[in-house]
C-alpha cells in the first residue's frame, strides 16, 4: 500500500477543509484584535503618548499574528488551486486595497515617531486606522459575494474566466452588510484586548466602544441571516456526489434556490452552535466589558468570532465558492481539491509545524504578557515604537 493512501481522499479533503477554516479564525482571533485596535486608534487616545501606548500594546506580536493569514493564503494555493486562481483573480482590486492597507500597518508603527511634527504623526495615526479598518471590512464584503455567488466558470478544458467587471460590483447592498458584521465584530475584539493591555482613561474609552461593538455584532449579524434567508439564493447538488472522485468542477450539476443555505442545520441540528455563538457571544461580550472584565470579554468576543465565520463555512459546506453565473461550475470540498498525495504531504506537514506555531505563539503572548503604560512608553531605554 502507498503511505497516502492510508487516509481516504474523501477524509482528506474534508481534514483540509476543517483546517482551512482553522487557520482563518486563527488569523480573525489574533490579527483581529491588531485590526480592531488600528481602527480605534483615533478615537480611543487622544494624545500622542495614549496613542503610543495603543500601539504598543499590539506592536510587538501583529507581526506574529500574520503568520495565521499567510499560512491560509498557503493552504488555498496548496490544497484548493482553483479556488486560489478564481479568488485571486475575481478579488484582485480588493486584495490590492486590502494588501494596500496592510503595507500602511508596518509602515506606520516604523515611522510614526521618526519626526515630532504633529501633523506627521497624526497622518500616521490615520493611516494606521486605514490599515485596521479597510482589510476588516474587505473581508466582510468577499464573504458576503462568496454567499452569494462570484461571476466565474470554466470551459470545456477547465480553463477559469472571470465574468465581473468593477470593484464596485463587489459593494453590493448584502456583501456591505457582511463587511459590517466583519467590521463590527473585529472593534468589539479590539476594544476587549485594548482594555486588556491598558488601564485608565484609554481602557475607558475602549470600554464605551466595545460595548456599542458587541451590541452591533449581534444586530449586523441577525440581520445578516435575515437577508440571508429571504434575499439570497444557496446552491445544491442534484446529481449524485463523487466524494472521492477527481478534482472536475464540471462533474456536477446544480440548482439555485432561495433558502438552501440553511438547509445544513435542518439535516445536522448540532451545526446550530454556530450561529448560536454567533448570536449569543457578543452580548455575553458585552456584559463581560461593561464589568471590566478584560480577560472574560476577549474570551468572550474570540468564541463570537469562530461562531460568525463557522456559520459560513457550514451554512455553505460543501460549497467554498458558487458560482452565479454558471451553478455547475461551483467550487466544493470534493470536486477542487489537490490530488490525493498532495494532501497527504501537506497534512504531515501541517501535523509538524502548525503546532509548533502554536506553542511558539503562546510562548509569547506569556512573554508579553501585562499592560502597556505611559511609564514605559517614556522610557527612552526600551524599544517602545
Amino acid at each position: 500500500m502507498i503511505l497516502h493512501e492510508l487516509i481516504d481522499y474523501e477524509i482528506l479533503r474534508l481534514i483540509w477543509w476543517l483546517l482551512l477554516g482553522v487557520l482563518l479564525i486563527g488569523f480573525a482571533v489574533t490579527g483581529g484584535f491588531d485590526l480592531g485596535a488600528g481602527a480605534l486608534l483615533p478615537f480611543v487616545a487622544k494624545t500622542d503618548i495614549e496613542r503610543r501606548v495603543v500601539i504598543n500594546s499590539i506592536g510587538p506580536t501583529w507581526e506574529g499574528n500574520q503568520v495565521w493569514l499567510i499560512l491560509g493564503g498557503g493552504a488555498i494555493f496548496a490544497a484548493w488551486p482553483p479556488l486560489y486562481a478564481v479568488s485571486f483573480s475575481g478579488f484582485y482590486l480588493a486584495m490590492f486595497a486590502t494588501l494596500f492597507a496592510l503595507i500602511l500597518r508596518p509602515v506606520g508603527f516604523k515611522y510614526r515617531s521618526k519626526r515630532e511634527s504633529v501633523v506627521w504623526r497624526t497622518s500616521w495615526d490615520w493611516a494606521l486606522f486605514v490599515g485596521g479598518f479597510v482589510p476588516a471590512l474587505i473581508f466582510g464584503v468577499a464573504v458576503g459575494n462568496v454567499l452569494q455567488g462570484v461571476p466565474f466558470h470554466f470551459d470545456d478544458d477547465l480553463r477559469i474566466f472571470y465574468d465581473g467587471t468593477t470593484l464596485f460590483e463587489l459593494l453590493n447592498p448584502y456583501a456591505i452588510l457582511c463587511g459590517l458584521v466583519s467590521v463590527a465584530m473585529l472593534l468589539m475584539h479590539g476594544a476587549a484586548w485594548l482594555m486588556l493591555k491598558t488601564d485608565g482613561v484609554i481602557a475607558e474609552r475602549a470600554r464605551a466602544f466595545g460595548t456599542v461593538a458587541a451590541l452591533a455584532t449581534t444586530v449586523v449579524f441577525a440581520l445578516g441571516g435575515i437577508f440571508l434567508w429571504l434575499g439570497v439564493d444557496g446552491y445544491r447538488f442534484t446529481s449524485e456526489i463523487a466524494t472521492g472522485g477527481p478534482s472536475n468542477p464540471l462533474g456536477k450539476t446544480v440548482e439555485v434556490a432561495s433558502g438552501i443555505w440553511f438547509e445544513n442545520y435542518t439535516t445536522y441540528p448540532w451545526m446550530m452552535i454556530a450561529p448560536a455563538l454567533g448570536l449569543g457571544l457578543p452580548l455575553i461580550a458585552f456584559v463581560f466589558i461593561r464589568m471590566r472584565k478584560a480577560v472574560m470579554a476577549l474570551l468572550a468576543s474570540s468564541l463570537a468570532i469562530f461562531g460568525i465565520i463557522s456559520t459560513v463555512g457550514l451554512s455553505m459546506f460543501p460549497f467554498i465558492l458558487p458560482s452565479s453565473v454558471d451553478p455547475k461550475s461551483s467550487l466544493t470540498v470534493w470536486d477542487a481539491s489537490s490530488s490525493h498525495l498532495t494532501l497527504f504531504i501537506m497534512l504531515v506537514v501541517a501535523v509538524i509545524f502548525v503546532p509548533m506555531i502554536v506553542a511558539y505563539t503562546t510562548w509569547v503572548y506569556r512573554v508579553l504578557w501585562g499592560k502597556v503604560d505611559e511609564k514605559a512608553i517614556r522610557d527612552e531605554s526600551g524599544h517602545a515604537y
